[in-house]
This record gives structure tokens, sequence and C-alpha cells, in this order.
């Protein structure tokens, strides 16, 4: 028993609870240790403590640095990887010129596989354990993702993008083939490891009444699935879609008519709601992804996250790569918070952080498995150094001389300045991968 314990020393934050509700939501070890035993986190503590009780382990020393559990990207397209930093124009025209013509191309499982393994490799070396994301409407996409990620054990939700119109050929599908597609993918890999299924429509642009509703069925047919859409990222977008939809009083409720909006669906973007639709959006507990970079970049919209904490909605972080510029959370928590203040909403770095982490995990009903380090949840973690470079290293030591290197300085300091320089190492399952 003893070999499969494996003891890391450094300085341990996680969150334990929500810290828009509570003032006591994190926990903070200075000279701490993780304990795990068979990829699961054990305990953790103080160092002098834990190393005595566990005096024969395996140790890792990271001493200074932080050990944090991995962030978690809500909503990032894998099969734009290769668009990263494109030339933005607004988001109809970036589809047009460059998405489709990209993703015409995981119909080859050469490409896909390539492009499934680059992305993986991306995101552990940014520090994300987890993510939900876009394949395409090839299932071949869809197997090279899930493949890819179940050889690194990391925790993955995906599924197979539905689109029936306003599509390239070669990128559509319809109802039957659809459904079809899907079931198959569900079958062969929901469940499968630490692998889950996201029945993915697209938007209601690029789906008919009828796949939509198809959509919903299937999610019906398989309720522990999940479901993946996007919705109001640009005013475009919404005139459009209530154009094809005449019948429907706003876009969410295109999505309400086709059984779409449950607690376990994720709505991409959410930028321009309605407080209508907001209040549904918090009645069905459902989730709204916000894409920082992304809505700048784009030109999009900026996302009001007081106004939707005041509605109750879950709300969660994610880089949507390509259109998003950065696979870093890090990166994506400052956009975010830059957002907010020219909304008049001074966000917390706990709140950024919660809502990379422990807040995801809640949203997507995993915070038994993953974003924490209660006892019992799946090792996936960071080793972050908060200093590495010269600016963050003159940051530190003035906080230091004045006092002031609390930890949530130094986590605003990470969010503000950090990328992937900052990630030490990544682990899943307590196994190093990067």
């Amino acid at each position: 028993m003893q070999e499969k314990h494996h003891l890391f020393k450094g300085d341990i934050f996680h969150f334990t609870k929500s810290p828009l509700e509570y003032k006591d939501s994190y926990e903070f070890i200075p000279n701490g240790a993780l304990v795990i035993a068979d990829g699961k986190v054990l305990e953790t503590g103080v160092y002098a403590s834990l190393k005595s009780k566990y005096a024969s382990i395996r140790e890792t020393d990271y001493s200074g640095q932080l050990l944090m559990p991995g962030l978690i990207d809500a909503h990032v397209h894998y099969a734009q990887t290769e668009m990263l930093g494109m030339y933005g124009k607004q988001l109809l025209d970036w589809l047009n010129d460059y998405t489709f013509p990209a993703e015409l191309q995981f119909n080859a499982a050469d490409h896909a596989t390539r492009i499934a393994r680059s992305f993986i490799e991306e995101l552990l070396r940014n520090g994300t354990t987890s993510c939900v994301a876009y394949p395409t409407v090839h299932t071949n996409s869809v197997n090279a993702l899930f493949q890819v990620a179940s050889e690194y054990n990391m925790r993955l939700i995906t599924g197979k993008i539905l689109m029936d119109r306003n599509a390239p050929e070669g990128l559509t599908d319809n109802v039957e083939t659809g459904e079809k597609a899907c079931r198959e993918l569900i079958e062969k890999w929901h469940g499968s490891g630490r692998n889950s299924y996201a029945i993915t429509p697209r938007f209601a642009l690029t789906s008919t009444p009828e796949q939509l509703r198809m959509a919903g069925r299937l999610h019906a047919l398989y309720p522990d699935t999940y479901i993946q859409t996007h919705l109001s990222e640009n005013r475009n977008e919404i005139a459009s879609t209530l154009a094809l939809y005449p019948g429907c009083s706003d876009y969410l409720e295109v999505y309400e008519r086709a059984g779409l909006i449950t607690d376990r669906t994720l709505l991409g973007h959410g930028v321009h709601l309605s407080d209508s639709e907001l209040k549904r959006i918090a009645a069905a507990k459902a989730i709204i992804a916000h894409c920082p970079t992304s809505n700048l970049f784009l030109g999009s919209g900026l996302f009001e996250m007081k106004r939707a904490n005041n509605m109750g909605i879950q709300t969660v972080l994610a880089t949507d790569v390509g259109a998003g510029t950065s696979f870093s959370m890090l990166k994506t928590m400052a956009e975010s918070y830059k957002i907010q203040q020219t909304t008049g909403y001074s966000m917390s770095v706990l709140e950024t952080l919660y809502k990379s982490t422990l807040g995801t995990a809640k949203a997507l009903n995993m915070a038994d498995k993953t974003g924490s380090f209660l006892p019992g949840t799946e090792a996936d973690f960071i080793v972050v150094n908060s200093a590495t470079t010269p600016t963050q290293q003159l940051r530190r030591d003035y906080l230091v001389r004045s006092g002031k290197w609390t930890i949530e300085n130094q986590l605003f300091g990470l969010q503000t300045l950090g990328d992937d320089r900052n990630i030490s190492a990544t682990y899943l399952m307590g196994k190093k991968v990067w």
C-alpha cells in the first residue's frame, strides 16, 4: 500500500466553498503537503505533521510553489487550434472565412489525431486538466479527441457537432445521420474512463428545428450526457436566428422548445441576454460559459458578470480557442477581470479562480470528482510558480517588503501577469503529464 502513496510538498491552495457565498471559502496551507493514493486525494495538511504520519512514502518537493487543483476550460474548440490569432472580423464572417475551411480538414483521421494531440498537450502545458470541447461534424474528430485524452487519462467532455443547414458541403449532416452517429459515439465513449459525451448542436443558425428537437430527444434518452451550444454571442447572430425562428420571442426560446435547456446544458457566451432569458436560464440551472478573450477579439460585446450573479446564473470561464486568443486560463481570468472593470464590477481573483476550478466542477455536477483537494477527489493538480519572470519577481519582492504578500495578492498577480511560464508541472490522477 505504501508504494501507492505519494506526498507532495508545497503551499496548498484550493476552494472548499463559493467565495460569493462564504468568507472562509478556501484552504491555504503554507509549507503544506498533499497526499495522494491510487490517483486520488487522501488528505492535505501541514507538511511537518503529514511527513511524520507518512514517513516512508515517496515524496516530491515543490517548496515555495503553489499546489492547486487543475484548471477547467468550459468551452473550447479543439478543431480551431490552428486558427489561433487569425484576423478576427466579426463572428459570422469569421466562421465563413476561417472556421469552416479549417474544420473541413477533420474528415481525415490522421489530421484529427495530430491536432487532437497538439490541443491536449497545449492544455496541459497551460495547467488545464479538464475541458469541455467542440470537435467538428466528423466522427473522426470526436474519436481522435476522446482517444488522445484517454491516453493521458484526462477528464474530457465533447461530442459531435450537429449542423444540417447554413454550412458548407462536407460540414453538414441531417437529422437521421446526425442521430445515428451520436448514438454510436455515446455508446462507445460516454462513461468510458474519464470521458463524458456532450450533445452538440453548434447553434440555432446551423440546425433546423427538426435537428434541435432530435438533439433534445437524444438527451432525454441519455440524461446523464451534457448539452453544449452557443447563445447570444453577437447581435447579428441573434437577429439572424430570430428571422429563422419567427415564432420564438427570443433566442433562448429556440432551445427551450427543443428541450435543450437543462441543468446539464452549457451555453457559450450569453453576452446579449434579456432579464427574462437570464431568469429562465437560472431556473433551469443551466450554465453560461463566459469567454472574455473571444468576446473582445471578435468585438462581440461585454458580458456583465454582476448581472448574471444577481440573477443566480451558474457562470464559468472558458478560452473559446480559436476565437479566444490564448489557451491560458490565467490570461482568460485576467481578461474577464478587465471586462468587469468596464461594467463597474471589480471582480475578485477568488471569484475568477473559483469559476475556473471548483465552481465549474460544481456546475458540471462533478465536484465529487474534481475541482478541489477534498478527500476522495481525483488528483488532477498543477504546480504553480508565481514569480517566474523578472517583473513577477520584483512585484513579489515589493509585496514581501511591504508585508502584503498575502495569498490573494499572490493569486491576483498570477491572474494579471501569469501564463504558461508559471505552470511548473501538471498532474492527472497523480501522474505527471507535463
